[in-house]
C-alpha cells in the first residue's frame, strides 16, 4: 500500500486526495480547517459517482482517508507530498519549509501551482531537488493532464518516478521542458480568458455567447485534436504549410486584444457576474458539477473508445488496472479453472442507466459480450489471433433480468462453459453485485473464418485451452435458467 500526503484540502487538494483514493492508496489530508473533512465530503462524492464510469475494469478497493492537523504526522513515512495551498508565494516557502522538515528524503513533493516556477518554489528549500510542479486540471479526479515541472535543481530521476506514479493514477503527466510563468495550458486559457473579458466589456458578446462559441464550436474539436492538428486539417491536404500560408498574414491584423486587460472595475465586475447569473442561475453549483462530470465522462468515454488523446490514457490506465488479474490472463496463467471464470468486473457508468434509474437491457447485453469477449481472448482469440482471420461469432443469445442494477455498482460476471469442442462454443454467464445475482446470460458461439464467413476449426492452441476449462466445468452442476426459452417456466 503506498500513502499519499494532501497539503490543503480545498476542491483542488481533494481532487488530488480523490483521484489517490480510488486508485487505492492511503491518504493523509493536512488541512488547519476544523471543517475539512466536511468541506471534502462533496468532492469525494462526486469522484466516487463519477471516476468509476471512466472505466471498463472495477478500480481497486479504496485506501484509508485520514485528516491531520499536525504536519509531521501527516508526512512521516508516505511517499508523495501534494501542496495546494493558496497561490501566495510566501505561504507556500511556510508549507513546503515545514513539509520538508518532517517528510522522507525521497518523497515526491509536488505543487499544484498554476503559476510558480518550480524554481521559485525551491527558493530557500533544504532539498530544492525534491520539489517540482505536478499541475492538475479541475476536477482532478477525471481530467488526465498534469504539467509536470522540473526545475535545473529537480532530481530527474524522482520526476520520472513521478510520472510513472501519475500514469499509475490514469492520469497523463506531460513534461514541460523549460519552466516558465503560468507552464503550458494556463497561458493559452489566459489569452482566451483576457480577450473574453474585452468582447463582455465593449458588448460584442454576452457571457453566454461566449460559451456558446466555445462549446459549440472549437472547444469540440480541440478536445480531441488540439490546436496545431486541428489547424492541419484546415489546411487540406497541403496540410499545415497550406493553413500558414492563408492565414498567416492574420496575425498582423489587429484581432486580439492579447496584451492589453480591461480594469477591473467594478461596472465591469457586475456586468460579467450579472450575465453569467443570467446564463446559469438556473441551475445550482452541485447540479452543474453533475452535468460537468456526466459530460466529460460521455465524451472522455468516446474517445476511449477510438484510443484517442484522453481515451488512450484511460485504456492505458485499465490494461495496468487489469495487469497481475484473472482479467488480463490467459488461460495457461491460471492453475485452476474448476470454477466459473471472472471475466468482468466494472462500476455500472452513469450513461448505461435508464428513465427508470437503472441498467438498460442493452448494456447487459453489452456486459455479457464483454465476458464473452474476454473469455476469447482468456482462450487465445485475441485481436492478434483474429487479424489471422478466424474468430467466434455469436449465434444465439438468451439473457435473463433477475435484479437491478444501479449507476456506480460494482458488478461482477462469471462464466462457465457449457460446451466447448471443436467449431461450437456455448457459455453461460451470471453477473452479480456482490452475492446478489442481477442477470444471467447465455451465449452460443461458432468459429468462423473471417475469409469464406463460414464454420472452421479453431486453432490447436485454442483447441486445447477450450478444452481444459470444458473438462474442468463439466463437473459443475448446471445453472439455473441455462437451456430456458423466453417466458419457459421453471
Amino acid at each position: 500500500m503506498t500513502t499519499a500526503a494532501i497539503i490543503g484540502g480545498g476542491v483542488i487538494g481533494g481532487g488530488w486526495a480523490a483521484r489517490f483514493l480510488l486508485n487505492g492508496w492511503d491518504v493523509r489530508v493536512f488541512d488547519p480547517d476544523p471543517e475539512a473533512d466536511a468541506k471534502l465530503a462533496p468532492v469525494l462524492a462526486q469522484a466516487r459517482r463519477a471516476l468509476p464510469s471512466l472505466t471498463d475494469v472495477a478500480l481497486p478497493p479504496e485506501g484509508a482517508l485520514t485528516f491531520h492537523s499536525d504536519m509531521a504526522e501527516a508526512v512521516s513515512g508516505v511517499d508523495w507530498i501534494q501542496e495546494s495551498v493558496p497561490e501566495r508565494l510566501e505561504i507556500k516557502h511556510k508549507v513546503l519549509a515545514s513539509v520538508q522538515a518532517h517528510c522522507p528524503p525521497d518523497a515526491i513533493i509536488g505543487s499544484s501551482t498554476s503559476g510558480f516556477k518550480p524554481s521559485e518554489l525551491q527558493e530557500g528549500a533544504a532539498r530544492p531537488g525534491q520539489i517540482m510542479v505536478c499541475h492538475p486540471f479541475n476536477p482532478v479526479y477525471l481530467m488526465p493532464l498534469i504539467e509536470v515541472v522540473p526545475s535545473p535543481e529537480t532530481d530527474l530521476a524522482l520526476v520520472e518516478k513521478a510520472e510513472g506514479i501519475l500514469r499509475g493514477l490514469g492520469h497523463f503527466p506531460l513534461r514541460v521542458r523549460k519552466e516558465i510563468d503560468a507552464h503550458i495550458a494556463d497561458r493559452f486559457l489566459e489569452a482566451v480568458w483576457r480577450e473574453a473579458l474585452w468582447l463582455v466589456k465593449d458588448g460584442v458578446a454576452t457571457t453566454e455567447e461566449i460559451d456558446e462559441a466555445i462549446r459549440m464550436g472549437f472547444g469540440i474539436r480541440w478536445a480531441q485534436m488540439g490546436l496545431f492538428d486541428t489547424y492541419r486539417t484546415a489546411g487540406g491536404e497541403a496540410g499545415m504549410r497550406h493553413f500558414m500560408a492563408q492565414f498567416g498574414p492574420a496575425l498582423k491584423w489587429p484581432w486580439t486584444k492579447l496584451m492589453d486587460v480591461p480594469e477591473f472595475t467594478d461596472e465591469l465586475v457586475d456586468l460579467i457576474a450579472g450575465q453569467s447569473d443570467a446564463q446559469s442561475g438556473h441551475m445550482s453549483i452541485s447540479q452543474m458539477l453533475a452535468a460537468r462530470d456526466d459530460n466529460l465522462v460521455g465524451m472522455m468515454r468516446a474517445l476511449k473508445a477510438n484510443n484517442w488523446g484522453a481515451g488512450a490514457v484511460m485504456n492505458a490506465h485499465e490494461a495496468t488496472l487489469r495487469a497481475g488479474t484473472v482479467l488480463g490472463a490467459y488461460a495457461d496463467d491460471l492453475e485452476d479453472v474448476s470454477a466459473p471464470i471472472l471475466t468482468v468486473r466494472r462500476a455500472v457508468p452513469l450513461d448505461w442507466t435508464d428513465y427508470n434509474g437503472h441498467m438498460n437491457e442493452a448494456r447487459y447485453l453489452q456486459a455479457f459480450g464483454d465476458a464473452t469477449d474476454r473469455f476469447m481472448a482468456m482462450i487465445g482469440c485475441d485481436a492478434d489471433y483474429i487479424a489471422t482471420g478466424g474468430s467466434y461469432f455469436t449465434a444465439e443469445t438468451h439473457i435473463r433480468h433477475v435484479d437491478e442494477a444501479l449507476a456506480g455498482a460494482i458488478i461482477e460476471v462469471r462464466t462457465q462453459v457449457l460446451a466447448g469442442a471443436g467449431k461450437k462454443l456455448h457459455l453461460f454467464h451470471e453477473m452479480f453485485e456482490g452475492d446478489r445475482l442481477l442477470a444471467t446470460g447465455e451465449h452460443f458461439l461458432l468459429r468462423v473464418s473471417l475469409e469464406t464467413r463460414r464454420p472452421s476449426e479453431p486453432s490447436p492452441a485454442i483447441v486445447a485451452a477450450l478444452e481444459r476449462i470444458a473438462s474442468s466445468h463439466a463437473d459443475l452442476p448446471a445453472p439455473e435458467g441455462a437451456g430456458r426459452a423466453v417466458g419457459q417456466r421453471p
